[in-house]
């Protein structure tokens, strides 16, 4: 199933399909390393939801909701 990552829950693992933007945005995801194949795990979400944080490289980075819209995983069971 393909969702926005936005959708996914704490905990749960994915692996980005698709980045649907453009410019300096496209730019930036790319730069954290989130691009097309990459695994990574939701691991939890500011009190007000907003920014949700992920691990993915071994690494732990925090994505706006409006940034995470734009990214279509497919979550891994």
């Amino acid at each position: 199933m393909i969702i926005s990552m936005r959708k996914m829950k704490d905990n749960q693992k994915g692996r980005i399909v698709k980045v649907n933007c453009e410019g300096e945005l496209r730019q930036r995801i790319n730069d954290m390393g989130l691009t097309s194949g990459t695994e990574f795990k939701i691991i939890g979400r500011a009190p007000l939801f907003d920014p949700v944080a992920l691990k993915v490289r071994g690494f732990t980075i925090t994505l706006r909701n409006n940034e995470a819209d734009h990214i279509e995983v497919e979550v891994i069971d």
